[in-house]
């Protein structure tokens, strides 16, 4: 026994070593330390404006998806499909507010979702957001690499000279088994976006924006140019399926926009990151919104929605109507689309890296900065062997099928942070732990009324029970807010009496905002269980 006291007892100091680490939250930095940084050759170059950060969140969200995702659905919804684009977007766009809230109350660090959560709530919440969120882009960046040298292939396929005569393993892939494929354009691509972000955050930042340019030019011809050839009564009926086609579309598209949260993690190299990051967050989801619903209204008008094709509805749409020339534009946006998703993806893993390198988190090493060109080298090299490495080697197309768990996962973690930090805010430490519990309880009434409605619709129960969650839902987000008033009026007699009291009276009254989030906490926990449909 008492050979093994040692033992036991070094274990259990591990044990509460390892949770009151896991356990801390972050600590902001000072405007001093902010400034050390900045002066010195740890921090990275602040060189985007307004305009870079609206064309970075374009640039992540509209992809090669545009000429696809909008048709496909469209098959099942209909015209409708233009309403589950406005519902999406109007998730995104409360889930954007949040990102602009937080981006405008945090210091301008990189970190995104994972300083978000690492700051509201705890080490080990914000280093699981860091893996999601990773796994999600590792095997995205290495997907879209393979979607883009496949595209290439295609347009120069379109050239006699290479017709049938480019080898699968070059861009289409060569399967060998089950698991691995071949493809030798797809590191190639990768070695050269790794290779511009390695230059600067200006040069790759001009190239995004070029890229992204070009594909709004492309897609704003392709809607002038269908929208000669739309025939009004393809729209009707406009929902063919009902209004469940049209709810079920919405949780698809919803990744349509995916992306926008990228501007988030430049916020170390904004040049006014208070005011710049939310013109660009939000921005940015707008023009995308604007886009998508043009798009939509062309092709359910072009053709009936029941005769669009599969693989390629827009492009064989156009085709249909003798517009070839089209279809040639929309094959260069979506190459266009392809590299400035993949460029920005490349660059918000790397800030992410750097992120937990400065933490501790991850080795010293991905906290480095180069001192000429002020990109994080080393992370930057990184994300981009990780990336060639399984695009090169292995066929992700079946693994992509798993993304949205990591990018719905930070959504809702980033939605918890706004509530969570404001709850700190108002009530500072005022709050008995009784109050605090009835707090915890009233979110995870929230959550399990979001999660209940979601599995009620996929299996289409009653309406009557999807009514009851929503009820249940909104009274526990009006008992919360009630309740924290009522903590801030206590709170407020309570410092009277100690004759302490600070009196803001330009600050804005909360409790509206509150509700807001909280009703954009119940939708995206109603997307997120509704990915499974």
């Amino acid at each position: 026994m008492r050979i093994g006291s040692p033992s036991s007892s070094s274990s259990s100091s591990g044990c509460s070593r390892f949770w009151s680490s896991a356990l801390r939250s972050k600590r902001l930095m000072s405007p001093a330390e902010k400034a050390a940084r900045e002066s010195s050759d740890l921090g990275l170059s602040r060189r985007l404006g307004v305009l870079d950060l609206v064309l970075l969140g374009i640039g992540a969200s509209i992809g090669a998806g545009i000429f696809v995702v909008t048709g496909t659905v469209a098959r099942d919804a209909g015209p409708g499909v233009t309403i589950s684009f406005i519902l999406a977007g109007a998730s995104c766009v409360i889930n954007a507010l949040c990102y602009a809230e937080l981006a405008t109350r945090f210091p301008a660090v990189v970190g995104g979702a994972y300083l978000y959560a690492y700051t509201a709530f705890n080490e080990l919440t914000a280093f699981l957001v860091f893996g999601q969120l990773m796994l999600d882009y590792h095997i995205g960046a290495a997907s879209i690499a393979r979607s883009l040298a496949s595209y290439l292939i295609n347009i120069l396929e379109l050239f006699p000279v290479f017709k049938d005569n480019i080898p699968k393993w070059i861009g289409h892939g060569e399967d060998i088994g089950d698991v691995l494929s071949i493809n030798v354009l797809a590191p190639i691509l990768l070695v050269l976006l790794t290779f511009i972000l390695c230059r600067g955050v200006q040069e790759s930042s001009v190239v995004n924006s070029l890229m992204t340019v070009t594909k709004i030019i492309i897609v704003i011809i392709v809607i002038f140019a269908g929208a000669f050839e739309v025939d009004v009564s393809n729209w009707s009926p406009f929902a063919p399926n009902g209004l469940k086609a049209i709810f079920t579309g919405a949780t698809v598209v919803f990744f349509a926009y995916v992306g926008f949260d990228a501007v988030a993690n430049s916020a170390e190299e904004s040049k006014r990151p208070q005011r710049d990051l939310p013109i660009g967050i939000i921005g940015s989801l707008l023009i995308c919104i604007a886009l998508y619903i043009g798009v939509c209204l062309v092709i359910t008008g072009m053709v009936p929605y029941n005769l669009l094709g599969e693989d390629a509805p827009l492009a064989e749409a156009f085709s249909s109507k003798g517009l070839k020339f089209v279809s040639i534009l929309i094959s260069v946006g979506a190459v266009a689309g392809l590299t400035t998703t993949l460029l920005v993806g490349l660059y918000v893993q790397s800030r992410l890296y750097l992120g937990l390198g400065r933490d501790g988190l991850l080795p010293l090493v991905f906290a480095k900065v180069h001192s000429k060109y002020h990109t994080p080298v080393h992370s930057q090299i990184w994300v981009g062997l990780v990336a060639s490495v399984l695009a090169g080697l292995f066929n992700v197309h079946v693994l992509s099928h798993i993304l949205s768990v990591g990018t719905l996962t930070g959504y809702s973690v980033v939605s918890a942070c706004v509530v969570v930090l404001r709850w700190k805010d108002k009530t500072n430490s005022q709050v008995s732990s009784s109050a605090e519990r009835e707090g915890i309880i009233c979110l995870i009434a929230v959550a399990l009324c979001g999660f209940a409605s979601g599995l009620l619709y996929r299996y289409d129960a009653s309406f009557i029970f999807l009514i009851l969650a929503l009820v249940i839902a909104v009274g526990a987000s009006a008992a919360l807010v009630f309740r924290q008033n009522t903590l801030m009026v206590v709170c407020v007699k309570y410092t009277k009496r100690r004759g302490n009291l600070k009196v803001n009276n330009s600050a804005p009254r909360t409790s509206p905002q509150i509700t807001l989030i909280f009703v954009k906490l119940m939708s995206l926990l109603h997307f997120d269980v509704n990915f499974f449909l």
